[in-house]
């Protein structure tokens, strides 16, 4: 019987044997067809860490190297959920420290994850808090977050980026490419126990972004804002904007609107206050429109300056609609005409001509087309088919009406007739460099075509002179220099038909100073009230921004001409 019974135990523990063999190799066999991709990449995320190195965003800077845009140090906090014990705890310190919700941290820390971000690119007050509180599973990683140390400053033209550095708007947008460099990456194999092993040889060190130098000046940017600001304010307008631009080059000296935003906090603003209006909206421009009618008759020879019409005392039938001038006005000479922003002899000087002159003159000053500038979300404007213009049209167009501008545009048409007739592709980035200023990419400027001869051009400054010494331009005269430049109010079209008799465009176009121009100046502002006119909102902006920009630039050249060495004979 014993030996039976030990027989009986060796047959079962036998059989008890071999059926657990048979089973572990199925399941070994099963591991293998089926689950071993699976656990290859679960020992891989166990062991092998794949850490990607972040490059450093470009600095953007003025035309003084002058940073607008810098990098700053900022901590980001994340959790490893399953180092953490009391989970509803940590949920309401952080909820307080960090201005977070205790649902969405008790949802993250609850994750099966190995990693939970908690909030990224927090303060660094804040960040220490949280370190102090010396918490187990909490952690941070050092990240680069985007810094404008100006606040508003050129804020439309610099844009903004996200949470992960990545262009939204303006030039950040525009140059991300350039801005945004290359990551790298290391690899770090760890043992069971998490300890790091070695450092793989095949790491890739990031290359940082490119910087990019902007023809925008820190300092005329600053005058141009703070002139345009208290304007606004001021005539409690809806919408406002201002470029500055050099008319000999083309480069953009300032760009500035109202109401604005701070880049360091874009979400705090509305789609409205982020709005580039200088090269997103238009509008139709009124009286400013007249260079191009007055500089069409000038070159086709069809008036002179002295050449006399009738304003009929203001009021003029044009097919089947009657036309008025602001004030009764009776005859007056071409130059006249111009400096008292006649509507009635304008479009007369356009009758004579013809509209598709006036036609072909617009499309020359560049309206209806986009300039072309390197800056996200420019428009072209309206400027219809020429068969698209009716009988009435005649006392339409060549008063700025029936045609829509930007005021980019307008600071290129008034570049024209102060640069001896020459369009010049407007530019705003100067050059694009490496960490080593070696030059990537550079803007030069770019001569588009001859738009009106340089006395057509000389013939026009003339009158426009006029305009600011006697015409609607007054306000605009400077005791220190000769100004050129052109008033227009426009009304604004009404949504259930015809114009506005509430809504206004006021707006001034110049250039400063008169002989030999350095800057081309555009001030729009949209429904300002109680005073809408051109010539008493826009004027006085445009003097401020023209004389302190002036004395500026003078200063700034006097002190390179004494930093100079003297010269050899």
């Amino acid at each position: 019987m014993p030996l039976k019974r030990s027989l009986l135990r060796f047959y079962v523990i036998s059989f008890f044997f071999i059926v657990s063999l048979f089973v572990f190799i199925g399941k070994l066999i099963f591991i293998q067809l089926f689950h071993s991709q699976y656990l290859t990449e679960l020992a891989c995320k166990q062991h092998n860490i794949y850490l990607e190195l972040p490059p450093q965003r470009g600095i953007i800077y003025d035309r003084k190297l002058k940073p607008l845009v810098v990098n700053t140090r900022s901590y980001s906090l994340f959790a490893v959920p399953n180092e953490i014990k009391n989970k509803n705890q940590v949920a309401n310190i952080l909820s307080d420290s960090a201005d977070l919700d205790s649902d969405f941290i008790l949802k993250r820390l609850s994750s099966s994850k190995h990693f939970a971000w908690l909030k990224r690119k927090l303060s660094d007050r804040t960040a220490k808090e949280i370190r102090d509180m010396n918490m187990d599973g909490l952690f941070f990683m050092k990240e680069s977050r985007r810094s404008y140390p100006n606040g508003t400053l050129a804020t439309h033209v610099l844009g903004f980026t996200n949470i992960d550095n990545i262009g939204l708007e303006g030039i950040e947008l525009y140059c991300n490419r350039y801005l945004e460099g290359k990551p790298g990456y290391a690899f770090f194999v760890r043992d069971a126990r998490q300890n790091v092993l070695r450092l793989e040889n095949s790491d890739k060190l990031p290359v940082d972004g490119y910087d990019v130098v902007l023809t925008i000046d820190q300092v005329i940017q600053y005058i141009a804002e703070n002139a345009l600001d208290e304007a606004f304010k001021k005539n409690h307008a809806k919408g406002a904007c201002i470029v500055v631009m050099d008319p000999r080059t083309g480069e953009i000296l300032a760009l500035a609107n109202r109401p604005t935003y701070d880049s360091n906090s874009p979400q705090s603003f509305s789609a409205e206050e982020r709005r580039n209006r200088a090269i997103c909206d238009f509008f139709e421009p009124g009286s400013v429109f007249k260079i191009v009618t007055a500089s069409a008759a000038l070159e086709e020879n069809v008036f002179k300056e002295e050449d006399r019409i009738f304003c009929e005392n203001g009021t003029y039938r044009v097919a089947n609609h009657i036309l008025h001038d602001h004030e009764p006005l009776g005859w007056l000479t071409f130059s006249e005409a111009i400096e008292k922003s006649s509507n009635i002899g304008v479009t007369k000087i356009a009758q004579k001509l013809g509209l598709e002159k006036v036609y072909k003159y617009a499309k020359l000053f560049g309206f209806g087309s986009l300039t072309g500038i390197r800056l996200s979300g420019e428009v072209n404007g309206l400027l219809k088919p020429l068969s698209a213009y009716s009988k009435t049209s005649i006392g339409a167009l060549p008063i700025g009406q029936e045609v829509g501008v930007t005021a980019l545009q307008l600071a290129c048409a008034i570049s024209v007739v102060a640069n001896g007739g020459l369009y010049y592709r407007p530019y705003i980035i100067n050059k694009i460099k490496d960490k080593y200023d070696e030059t990537i990419e550079e803007t030069k400027p770019e001569c588009v075509r001859r738009v009106i001869t340089a006395e057509t051009s000389q013939r026009l400054s003339k009158i426009l002179e006029r305009v600011v010494e006697s015409g609607t331009g007054r306000l605009a005269k400077s005791k220190e220099y000769k100004f050129a430049g052109k008033t227009g109010t426009a009304q604004k079209v009404d949504p259930r038909g015809g114009y506005s008799h509430s809504a206004f465009f006021a707006s001034f176009i110049g250039f400063a100073p008169a002989e030999n121009p350095r800057l081309a100046i555009v001030v729009v502002f949209d429904e300002p009230h109680p005073y809408y006119y051109g010539g008493v909102v826009s004027a006085p902006v445009f003097k401020e921004v023209a004389e302190k920009s002036l004395k500026y630039i003078e200063s700034e050249e006097k002190m390179n001409n004494l930093s100079q060495p003297p010269k050899t004979k």
